[in-house]
């Protein structure tokens, strides 16, 4: 089951995730571990990745993976990258490992982008799409059927095709931290709460899961 916990506005969801994200990096790094995450991309997670900026934890031990990223050239406006790249400080960056989608054969590089993963994230942050969609693994596409690859190409969507995580790569992570905000995610989140495996976020098979939504994107 998820756990839920409703905040008031984005910013304070936001702030919410931002101290998960310090708790759990708390756990790996005292011990001498390196920290292991995978993040997600669109508008929605940039006030998070700002908190997280700010309470300067140590990016030498943190070790960072993309969930999915849109197949665009380098510098192109519509790619998570060029989001991500304005979020995080330079040491934060040293730590990325960002989906090679330049490659002229995106198949290869999603299995290149596989053999760099680790053997389990200690932290996935997953958005939540309107149509029940997070990471790239949108509603019909053919990804959401892989169950022998941890990154695979979508098809088309909005335009684009993706480089994905695939379930089973989610699915192995020890906690996985949802940031939902906007009323136009509320039947999504309501369908997500429920297990209704007809949206492909409901998918993801985490015993650690909590959802953390703004008072607009509650289904309560």
């Amino acid at each position: 089951m998820i756990r839920l916990e409703v905040l008031p506005d984005p910013e304070a969801a936001a702030v919410r995730v931002a101290a998960l994200v310090e708790e759990s990096v708390n756990r790996v790094v005292p011990r001498g571990g390196r920290f292991a995450w995978a993040i997600s991309g669109g508008e929605g997670p940039d006030p998070m990745f700002r908190r997280v900026r700010a309470l300067e934890p140590p990016w030498s031990s943190i070790d960072t993976w993309q969930v999915d990223e849109r197949i665009a050239p380098l510098g192109d406006p519509v790619r998570n990258r060029t989001r991500q790249e304005r979020a995080f400080p330079p040491p934060a960056l040293e730590g990325i490992r960002w989906m090679p989608v330049e490659d002229e054969d995106p198949e290869a590089g999603a299995a290149h982008y596989a053999a760099t993963l680790p053997d389990r994230f200690d932290l996935v942050h997953l958005g939540l799409g309107a149509d029940g969609h997070t990471a790239s693994l949108v509603p019909g596409d053919p990804v959401l059927d892989v169950v022998d690859r941890d990154v695979a190409i979508s098809g088309p969507y909005e335009g684009r095709r993706r480089m994905t995580l695939t379930y089973p790569a989610l699915s192995r992570a020890r906690r996985v931290v949802w940031l939902v905000t906007g009323e136009e995610k509320r039947e999504a989140v309501r369908s997500l709460l429920a297990g209704d495996r007809s949206i492909p976020a409901a998918r993801v098979s985490v015993a650690d899961q909590l959802l953390i939504v703004d008072g607009a994107a509650s289904a309560a």
